[in-house]
């Protein structure tokens, strides 16, 4: 008698195809290098770049177990590239930042403040990702204000670590501070915070609902 064997299951027509996560790795693990190559402070670096440092191993290890959207791996990605970009010149000496300071007519190199902004717009998604996924919150009106408040908490929390790298440091954490001799810095880079906070989860949370559904429409058919 022949055996039957069961059809394979088939997978609903609505799950997207994935970027596997190898990708996104690889794409930060090139950039870190290149921008730890020749960095113009070392110690600059580290400290802009720790979050990567720290980040991509968390994400590579609890994968299986808890994998990410695609919209929130390559935001990550692209927060992880800004972040070694800014290590490797410092935020106040990034080439395209002098190019549009001096274009535009500015007072400062702009791309410390781009930073802060992406300091808003990634960690929304991360924030409204994981409080969808392990919280009651998810469909509730209470997500968008909350992930904008834990946005807004984390960026004046890094403000604090910045005090503490100029208390230790002394004028040896200028590069890292980029404050560039605006006394209002750190009221600005929480305000730019704020403001990417709110535009990534204006912009983004249709489709990021959308890829949620799916990822576990994709999670039930393993």
């Amino acid at each position: 008698m022949t055996a039957v064997h069961p059809a394979p299951r088939p997978v609903p027509q609505h799950v997207p195809r994935r970027v596997p996560p190898v990708l996104f790795a690889g794409v930060v693990v090139a950039g870190m290098a290149l921008s730890a190559w020749g960095a113009r402070d070392r110690t600059t670096w580290f400290l802009e770049t720790v979050w990567v440092l720290v980040g991509l191993p968390l994400a590579v290890l609890t994968w299986r177990r808890f994998p990410l959207t695609g919209l929130l791996a390559g935001l990550l990605t692209a927060h992880a590239l800004v972040l070694a970009v800014g290590g490797h010149y410092t935020y106040a000496g990034v080439p395209v930042g002098d190019w549009v300071r001096d274009t535009f007519g500015l007072d400062r190199n702009p791309y410390d403040r781009f930073g802060h902004l992406m300091q808003g717009f990634v960690p929304a998604v991360l924030v409204r990702e994981l409080l969808s996924r392990t919280s009651p919150l998810r469909g509730s009106r209470w997500l968008a204000p909350l992930t904008v408040c834990a946005c807004l908490a984390f960026s004046a929390c890094f403000e604090l670590l910045e005090w503490l790298a100029a208390e230790i440091g002394g004028h040896g954490a200028d590069a890292f501070l980029a404050t560039q001799g605006d006394v209002w810095d750190t009221q600005w880079d929480m305000f730019c915070a704020l403001v990417g906070a709110t535009l990534s989860v204006l912009l983004l949370s249709r489709v990021h609902d959308r890829q949620l559904r799916s990822l576990e429409a994709a999670q039930r058919t393993l």
